[in-house]
């Protein structure tokens, strides 16, 4: 009993993690090009991931099955809470730690490595890594890749539907008035102040400017028509990453009949609008600042490359990872406008990296501790 309450708190824990790295990110680009501000972006984010989350055992059963860890390791071991308490508090962990020091991770890679290395301690090399290269690793390999090339090839054709219809874009100049209170001399030398207002104008630094599109096609506002469709694909995007990460987690609590179907969705829902809304400000800065500057246009066409991915792979049971769908289409774009952070893609890249052997590494600590 002990155990199964430790497994739920520990299944809480890594929807907390999850929510709180993952779910800015499909957000991330309205933010970053000054759509709208952090607070309201990422309670966008929270009601579209809570509505994905809720909406995912009817759209991806299959990927229930497959983070149960059966077929990985024996059923008899998979099924026993010891392994998945240790998937859980491996994958957690991991994920808790990249978020404290502002790296976006991949929960499904964490989760990942956090079965091989509880699968290690438990049978040894008997670990089915067959199934792990065909069903888990090459999809989160090809995954990035894709998003890259689709992320650059659209944000082109984009750019060039925009000079075609004669959409051009400008920077923002402050302009507006202050009040200023000034010294006036009187006679007898007295010295007395009066208030006056004066106009200023003000060209801000090119990181503080937005830039806008001015134009209209067939009559609508090109920059009022693309604000909607950038709320809207953002939507779309925590939507999707809500479907794909939520039966992840709850395979965990569902492979040993710890809770129903319902309970145990509403509450990794619960624990990941709950972790996005307290912890994910340092993911989100990365996300949105660091990795390329990003104009309202750009923004847009990562989200459209971002939750076409993770929705289609959701549907077949791909267990993709949206963190690198994302950060890939972002990555894209700027590989075209040629202002992408490298220094900041190749940490990301090496958080990639670690992710999976610190993950295993954890797992596997914890499920010999608990054997103890």
């Amino acid at each position: 009993m002990t155990v199964l309450i430790l497994l739920f708190l520990g299944t809480c824990f890594l929807s907390y993690s999850n929510g709180a790295n993952d779910n800015f990110k499909g957000v991330a680009t309205l933010f970053g090009s000054g759509t709208t501000n952090y607070k309201s972006a990422i309670w966008l984010a929270t009601i579209a991931t809570f509505i994905g989350s809720l909406c995912s055992i009817f759209l991806a059963e299959s990927l229930v099955k497959s983070f149960s860890g059966k077929g990985l390791v024996p059923d008899a071991i998979a099924l026993s809470p010891d392994f998945l308490l240790s998937v859980a508090m491996g994958g957690a962990s991991t994920v808790m730690l990249a978020t404290v020091l502002g790296f976006p991770i991949s929960t499904t890679h964490s989760l990942i490595g956090a079965l091989i290395g509880a699968g290690l301690m438990a049978v040894g090399t008997n670990v089915d890594f067959s199934i792990l290269g065909n069903s888990f690793l090459l999809p989160l390999l090809i995954s990035p890749i894709i998003a890259v090339t689709l992320g650059a090839t659209l944000y082109s054709f984009f750019r060039r539907v925009r000079v075609h219809f004669g959409v051009t874009k400008d920077w923002c100049l402050c302009i507006g008035k202050t009040e200023k209170t000034i010294p006036l001399v009187e006679p007898a030398s007295v010295i007395t102040s009066a208030s006056v207002t004066t106009t200023y104008s003000t060209l801000d630094k090119e990181e503080n400017c937005r830039e806008l599109y001015r134009g209209s096609v067939l009559g609508i506002n090109c920059q009022k028509a693309l604000d909607f469709a950038h709320y809207i694909s953002a939507g779309i995007v925590c939507f999707a990453r809500g479907l794909n990460d939520t039966p992840k987690i709850v395979a965990l609590l569902l492979a040993i009949k710890a809770l129903e179907v319902q309970s145990a969705m509403l509450f990794v829902a619960i624990g990941m609008a709950t972790g996005g809304l307290l912890n994910a400000r340092r993911v989100a800065l990365t996300m949105s600042k660091k990795i390329t500057p990003l104009n309202h246009g750009q923004g847009f066409t990562a989200n459209i490359v971002t939750g076409a991915l993770v929705v289609f792979a959701s549907r077949l049971g791909i267990p993709v990872s949206t963190t690198h769908v994302s950060v890939g289409s972002i990555f894209g774009i700027g590989l075209i406008t040629k202002k992408g952070n490298k220094r900041i893609i190749s940490e990301i890249l090496l958080s990639w990296l670690l992710t999976l052997p610190i993950a295993a590494i954890l797992s596997g600590c914890i499920y010999l501790l608990l054997k103890i």
